[in-house]
């Protein structure tokens, strides 16, 4: 009796308390990674106003960016308004170009031929994701950016005074908009297939069309999905940093036009973290985009939850 109860302590041992404490272990070491990660981004960022005296109010609205001018010259300026406007003008063009197309290439491998779908279409979306960052930055250094630079030399409606090199916000946006695609196809495609069959059923029994079932039926109710697709995606565009680099030229002015070179605050991390001393204005100054960009993603996640909890949209 003794040696069976011992036998089944071991067994109890090995299935559940062992599983238990290496799923805690990892749980607990996840958050602990987690909150340390943001406490120095946070405590890295702060530095700049804490230490350094700067000024928030001048980082975030300021538009004049030289961390190293010399005091005689009116001292180091840290203005981040550039590389903040630079970020969601190219996210904004990537998300009004991608968002149409990958909602309705979700809709197409869903409900309108879904065997193509599902052995040609989820393939090829898979392959886009696996594409590298700097693949995406080459292909529109090498084929983007001289279609935009000849576009602007014909089109006789464009103001000749417009940046003429192709490089600008336009092409980062068109780069964004093919890397964001398959986030936003894959989880509306996901949120499509999820829906009962019963939604499609009853509304044929009504005698709605196809159309009108997805237009009225299908969509309001995928829509929390789909908004949660997009803001994943427009998260994506946001945290892009090295193809979005090669391609929107990198300028500390802010753009005029789509067709005006732009920067972003991950291309100027990137630019800059190299030949920035720690500890210095100009390493800290880069700390504190890293926290705003922290902060946003912060917010993207919020909102992905309020959505979440929504619920349909169908009336």
């Amino acid at each position: 009796m003794s040696k069976h109860r011992d036998n089944k302590n071991k067994r109890y041992f090995k299935n559940e308390l062992l599983g238990k404490s290496v799923v805690t272990f990892f749980g607990v070491f996840l958050i602990i990674l987690t909150i340390s990660l943001v406490f120095f981004i946070a405590s890295q960022g702060l530095s700049t106003f804490i230490i350094d005296k700067q000024s928030p109010f001048k980082f975030l609205f300021s538009s004049k960016w030289d961390p190293l001018r010399e005091i005689s010259k009116g001292g180091p300026a840290i203005g981040a308004l550039v590389f903040i406007f630079g970020s969601i003008s190219v996210s904004a063009i990537a998300l009004l170009i991608s968002t149409p197309f990958s909602v309705a290439i979700s809709i197409f491998m869903s409900e309108i031929s879904p065997n193509i779908g599902r052995k040609i279409l989820q393939p090829v979306i898979e392959i886009f994701v696996g594409i590298p960052s700097v693949v995406y930055g080459w292909i529109g250094l090498t084929v983007l950016v001289p279609f935009i630079s000849k576009l602007t030399l014909t089109l006789p409606f464009i103001d000749k005074d417009i940046n003429t090199t192709g490089k600008g916000l336009l092409t980062g946006g068109l780069v964004l908009s093919i890397m964001i695609f398959p986030t936003i196809a894959s989880i509306s495609y996901d949120a499509l297939k999820a829906l009962p069959r019963d939604y499609k059923e009853a509304s044929f029994a009504l005698g709605a069309t196809r159309w009108q079932s997805i237009r009225k039926v299908l969509i309001p109710a995928a829509l929390p999905g789909m908004l949660t697709g997009i803001v994943l995606g427009l998260a994506r565009a946001f945290g892009e940093a090295l193809a979005v680099q090669m391609v929107i030229g990198n300028n500390i002015l802010l753009p005029k036009s789509i067709f005006d070179r732009a920067n972003t605050m991950t291309s100027v991390i990137t630019m800059e973290m190299g030949n920035a001393v720690t500890g210095t204005l100009e390493a800290n100054a880069l700390w504190s985009l890293a926290l705003l960009l922290l902060i946003i993603s912060f917010l993207f996640i919020v909102i992905i939850h309020k959505i979440g909890a929504k619920g349909s949209f169908i009336k």
